[in-house]
This record gives C-alpha cells, structure tokens and sequence, in this order.
C-alpha cells in the first residue's frame, strides 16, 4: 500500500488548481488531448543563498500518479462548477472523459537525494499533453516542498559537523500534511531522528523524546520531578534542566543519573532549551565531567538553524545533539522553493518535434527547450561539472558547457571524466517501474552525493561556483527560439 493510500483519502486527482482542468477542457474540446509533449519540473534558484539543492519528494509523485483517476464524487463536483454567465463550467461529456482517464504518460526523474542546480529537471513528463498538463500543481506541490526541507536539514547538518540533529518540528508545521512531509524530507537530509510518531509509523523514521517543562512542574521539587521520570523510563533519560535555574537543574539531574546507575542504567543525558546555549552547556559538560558522566549528552534545542549553530560552535559551545523545529520544517527564512514546471516539445503529426521556450524580460525566467537529460561528469571522485542536454538531438562527439546566465563562461568535456545521467526512467506509458523506497538509502546517498563537492559550495555562505552548464548545440537552439520569437516566427 502506498503512503498516499495511508494517509490520505484516494485518488487525488483534483488535488490541483483549476486552471489545469480548464486547460484539460481546451484541449479535450479542440482535439488535442492526445497530442504527445514534453514538459520539465525545475528551479530557477537555490534556497537560502546556498550553492545546492537536495532532490526529494519523488516518492510521494510516484504514489500520487500510481494512483491517479477521477472517482464518481470527483466529478460530480466538477459537475457542479459554473462559469461568469452561472452555466456549467465543462461539458458533461468531458466529465464522462476524465470517468474513465487513465495515466499513461512516461516519467523519468532524479533520484531522492540527488544534489541539483538551477535549470536542471528534476522530473521530466512526456505523454498526452492533457495528462502532463493536469499533474502539474500536485508534482510541484509535493517536489517544492520535500526539496526545500531537505536542503535545509543539511546545512543544519553540516553546520554540527556531523554531530547529531533531531527534528522536533510538528508542533510549528504548517499543518499535519506539512509535518509529516517536512519529517520524511528532514530525514533525507540527514537528521537521525524525529519527534513525530506517525511520521516515525509511516516512513521508518525513529523517533525520540523525553519529556517537558510541564513534567517538571506537575512536582513539588524538580529533583522529585526526575526522580519520578527515571523510575518511570530508566531507559530513555534524557532530562530537561532549565524549567527554573538551569545549573542547579545540571546537578540535580547528575543526583538522579547516580542513582540510576545504582540500578545499572544510565542517564542519556539533558536537555537545555534556554539561555545562554553555549556558556550553559560549557559549565554544565564540567559538571557532568566532574561528576563521573562524561558519556551524557549535551542536548539543545530553542529556535536554532544552521547560522546560530555555527555561532554556537565557534564559541565553544559543548554541545553534542542539536534539537532542530521550526526553523527547520517551515524553512523559516525561505519558506518555498520556487519550482516550476514548463512545456518543452510537442510532437508534430508527421513525428518531428516543436521546441518550445517559455520567454521572459528576466533572463532566468526564459526556459529551456527539447528532450533534457542531466549528465555529471566525475573526475578523481570529485564532480567537475554538469551538462543539461537534448536527446531529441544526436550527442556531440566533444560536449562544451555553456553557463546558462552567463554564455562567456565555458568548458570543453573531457573524454577522461566519468559521466552519469542523472534522470531515470520512473514510468513508463502510465506502469510504475521498481522503485526504491527505503530512507535510509535516500538519506545516505544525499552523503555520498555531498562528498563529490568542493567544501567552498557546500558552506552556507558559498565562496565557489558549480558549472551546471547547456550543452553548446542546446544554447544555440535556445538562442534561435528566443530570436525567432522576438520576430514573431514561433513555431
């Protein structure tokens, strides 16, 4: 069963915005519904002033397409519409039409975890133009998302330095369908651990957590407080010190941990939620030193992302899990990705292809035209560049690079790089191929994809560049397309 079945009601075929069924409608009504046509799903941006993007939420795309149809309440819905003039806004024999729709189109996709640049297609759709154009908001509604969350999760991993991260986001989600979702992405990203159970049922996640304040205060005594938890779950005591004053919390719960000990268990460590993070967790790592624990961890939480973490550090802070929320699942300083998803090719009546450039007065808005497939070419284990290129055009025996804001920038291909294809078949002619689903190989594989980068792109503030280039013969293609458009010669 998908996790789409499991969580919400199925299908969800009018999960989209109207304009894609009046869309639908044009096309069923001038008979182009089946006309084949390639479109691309991509960012024009990376979040966060950052040097890359972490590929997620392809799972959900699969789930969601695998499942796709119109049930009877659907369309008795639509059925209810009405235009401006208070008629029925489509035909009745077109909602007869999308009764019996089924997804046939090909999708090929990145894999979850992949890092990605600006430009490249993490998802690319090619079938009847009607069903490319009616998945459009759901597939950006779910890749946006999980992309964002997932990129965020780690530069908050990177910034501990490969220290322990939790997310502990579901209270500050936006929404049930935001936590879970921004849970599984966290996860990708490389935190260890969430504090949402379902998304822990759902996904595979583990889960953890002790307790809070409220604990503390239902005592009389804060020593009683632990006390109390320790003989409740001698096995998960983490203790939360800071409910009044926080050093004194630190020595009560090595009281406790001595007596847990007695007992042959062992306190896991505290919590500090408050204060001075990194002069508390100095003076309170000498305590537990001192004190014979110096296995207890430092855990801390209270609003922190990835900048306050590296501030934390350069101060020394004695700090050894990161407790992460709601910086991290509402992405609070960037709170969506930006993706788009843009038609790239219809095929015409005698097989040949129409290129397609959606134009822009902002350069970056201009897309890109054909059949685009992403190579990366690796070189003593290290990524050197990549290439966006048409496989509706033969290769070139020699690739050059083209940067796409910048045509000057260029670089030859060399013969001696290995070279990937980073999109790969996901359906094909609407059938769900094999495809992985486990998390914790999507979560490695954002590691190992990290380890092919300069250290100067993956910092949160890059100090180097990428070249995510077009192939030559693809911007000279894009060129001619815009040129022509501008005088009125668009195909």
């Amino acid at each position: 069963m998908s996790k789409m079945n499991e969580i919400y009601r199925t299908p969800l075929a009018l999960l989209t915005d109207l304009y894609q069924l009046t869309m639908a409608y044009g096309y069923w009504k001038t008979g182009r519904s089946e006309q084949r046509s390639i479109f691309h799903l991509f960012f024009r941006k990376n979040p966060f002033e950052g040097g890359y993007t972490i590929a997620a939420g392809l799972q959900a795309v699969v789930d969601y397409l695998r499942d796709f149809q119109f049930s009877k309440d659907d369309v008795e819905f639509l059925s209810t519409l009405t235009g401006n003039d208070g008629q029925v806004l489509f035909d009745p024999d077109f909602l007869d039409y999308l009764k019996e729709l089924k997804f046939t189109c090909d999708v090929d996709a990145v894999p979850e975890g992949t890092v990605m640049f600006p430009h490249q297609p993490l998802v690319r759709v090619e079938g009847p133009i009607l069903q490319c154009q009616m998945i459009e908001t759901a597939l950006l509604n779910m890749i946006n998302f999980q992309s964002l969350i997932a990129t965020k999760a780690a530069r908050i991993v990177s910034a501990t330095g490969g220290e322990p991260v939790l997310e502990f986001g579901l209270r500050r989600a936006q929404g049930i369908d935001g936590a879970l979702a921004a849970s599984r992405a966290a996860y990708i990203g490389g935190c260890e651990a969430t504090s949402n159970v379902l998304a822990g049922k759902l996904f595979g996640i583990p889960v953890k957590g002790t307790h809070a304040h409220s604990w503390v205060m239902s005592f009389e005594s804060e020593e009683e407080a632990f006390k109390n938890y320790a003989e409740a779950m001698p096995n998960n005591c983490v203790f939360l010190v800071d409910t009044y004053d926080t050093l004194e919390g630190v020595q009560k719960a090595i009281h406790v941990g001595e007596k847990l000990r007695e007992t042959g268990h062992r306190m896991v460590g505290i919590r500090l939620d408050s204060g001075d993070l990194a002069h508390l967790s100095i003076q309170a790592r000498k305590l537990l030193d001192d004190a014979g624990f110096e296995d207890a961890a430092i855990v801390a939480s209270n609003d922190l992302n990835e900048d306050i973490i590296a501030d934390l550090k350069e101060q020394g802070a004695k700090i050894s899990v990161w407790g992460v929320g709601t910086k991290l699942v509402t992405a609070y300083d960037q709170p969506a990705l930006g993706g788009v998803y843009k038609l790239a090719a219809m095929e015409n009546s005698d097989g040949s292809w129409s290129m397609k450039v959606k134009l822009s007065e902002q350069a970056i808005k201009t897309s890109i035209p054909g059949k685009l497939q992403v190579r990366r070419y690796i070189e003593n284990d290290k990524a050197v560049a990549d290439m966006i290129f048409n496989q509706l055009e033969a290769e070139p025996e020699a690739a050059i690079l083209v940067d796409p804001s910048n045509s000057e920038i260029k670089k030859k291909a060399s013969l001696h790089w290995q070279a990937e294809d980073l999109l790969i078949p996901v359906i094909r002619n609407g059938e769900v191929l094999s495809y992985e689903d486990d998390l914790s190989e999507i979560r490695q594989r954002v590691f190992d994809q990290l380890k092919l980068f300069n250290y100067g792109l993956k910092k949160n503030k890059p100090s180097e560049s990428y070249l995510a280039g077009l192939e030559e013969g693809l911007h000279r293609l894009k060129a001619e397309i815009i040129e022509k458009a501008r005088q009125g010669e668009v195909e």
